[in-house]
């Protein structure tokens, strides 16, 4: 009698993300920190950079009009929005990514798209060259650019919370805005040097297109920094009779498991969408074309109030995990309600206005980006965090947030601008009733 045939048996698949990365080198959540961080600066500084930009490089992909010199900046920032709309694509996918491979794969996809997407809007020839060819080239850069972001917020911000000590999510969680507004600053910085530099005549011509160039490369930069960060999840397994098997995700899994969770994100960014691009990106442009404001002290203005923001943003996170997420964004939300028509109004031709409101608003807005991605991460298991936080959160913030520039810009446009603030005030509304009604994250352990 012949002896049983051993049979082979496949490598136990770890059965945690704490057990999976148990045989790496134990990693520092500060080098964790800081290597998202840098990567999401650079990400940022490119997204952002194009519609503070617009007002530079508009004419040379849309001819104006004799009846309307507004047309080209209002073509430049419908393709702003255009790009939002490929955002919840890249959350679904990349995210599933995310999911399924890892989000430091993930990561690495995201920033070289945003560096392709930056490379081709710098060298693409102008609309006088080569006709129609250059607005499609603008739009397709722009959606390759909204797939990066779509997956960039969701796989930063669980990489970030998940590398987080326990106690300490709130904290850390505010460093991924930190990254962002500091890639807001440089794209503030770049275009007032090359302003000062060449002056506004040579921006107009050519000088735009060193700002996309830059922004492409330094995504090199943000890849070679994100290379070596170490991965925070690998896929649970799940156990049959006789075997130890991959519990593979399915892409909308987090639809059928928590549909909640998932309204909760879309309440609890609506208003924080169309207002962080309003305070960080557009209140210049929305002061020039109000009350004339030069721009270059419109920049100015920016850059410090941004400083001042980023500063802020550590503060409210540990503000958030010692007394709670819930009355962090209640804060944000309510002030925006009561504050936002009294803080546009008070937006005139004046360096300090301004500046005052642009302070105003950073502060109560930091409420919302300081938090925002650790009760997102504490709502979903790992296994479809990623996902499920991308999908909803970018659907949201492609429909109020990448329409906010265009929507404020058609309003003054027709003489509407009273109903600028009385939107933004009722979208806050919207937002501090979910919030209320939200459970409350910040003392739960982060679900397995």
């Amino acid at each position: 009698m012949e002896p049983p045939k051993s049979v082979a048996r496949p490598e136990p698949v770890p059965t945690s993300p704490a057990e999976g990365l148990a045989a790496q080198k134990p990693f520092s959540s500060r080098r964790q920190l800081i290597a998202a961080a840098v990567g999401n600066v650079v990400e940022w500084y490119d997204w952002a950079v194009y519609s503070m930009a617009a007002v530079f490089f508009s004419a040379h992909f849309f001819p104006s009009t004799s009846e309307n010199s507004l047309v080209p900046l209002l073509a430049t920032l419908g393709v702003f929005a255009v790009g939002f709309f490929m955002r919840p694509i890249g959350g679904l996918f990349i995210g599933y990514l995310a999911d399924l491979h890892g989000r430091k794969r993930a990561l690495s996809l995201t920033i070289v798209l945003m560096g392709v997407g930056s490379l081709v809007i710098g060298l693409t020839p102008s609309y006088e060259s080569i006709g129609v060819f250059a607005p499609i080239l603008l739009v397709l850069a722009r959606l390759l650019q909204g797939l990066s972001t779509g997956g960039e917020y969701t796989a930063a911000a669980t990489f970030m919370v998940e590398s987080a000590p326990n106690g300490k999510r709130g904290f850390y969680s505010s460093f991924l805005y930190v990254g962002a507004l500091i890639g807001n600053l440089l794209a503030i910085a770049v275009i007032s040097a090359l302003l000062f530099g060449f002056g506004e005549d040579a921006m107009r011509d050519w000088a735009w297109r060193l700002v996309f160039i830059f922004g492409s490369v330094a995504s090199i930069v943000g890849f070679l920094i994100r290379k070596y960060a170490h991965e925070t999840h690998v896929l649970e397994a799940e156990s049959t009779s006789d075997l130890t098997v991959t519990a593979r995700p399915r892409m909308f899994d987090f639809l059928r498991s928590h549909p909640r969770e998932c309204l909760t994100i879309v309440g609890l960014n609506l208003a924080a969408a169309a207002l962080y691009y309003m305070w960080t990106s557009f209140l210049p442009t929305y002061a020039k074309l109000t009350t004339g404001f030069d721009l270059s002290q419109g920049y100015l203005v920016s850059a410090i109030s941004l400083a001042y923001f980023i500063a802020i943003q550590p503060i409210a996170g540990s503000i958030s995990d010692r007394f709670g997420r819930k009355p962090v964004l209640i804060v944000f939300s309510g002030g925006f309600t009561l504050a936002v028509i009294p803080m546009l109004n008070f937006v005139g031709n004046s360096f300090v206005s301004l500046l005052v409101v642009q302070l105003l608003g950073f502060t109560l807005l930091a409420g919302w980006t300081a938090t925002s991605a650790a009760v997102m991460v504490e709502l979903f298991p790992a296994r479809i965090r990623a996902t499920g936080i991308g999908f909803p959160y970018a659907v949201t913030v492609a429909v109020f947030g990448g329409t906010a520039p265009y929507f404020v810009t058609w309003l003054i446009d027709r003489d509407l601008t009273t109903w600028v603030g009385i939107y933004l005030a009722v979208l806050a509304l919207v937002s501090l009733i979910c919030i209320a009604c939200m459970k409350e994250t910040s003392r739960i352990e982060l679900p397995k």
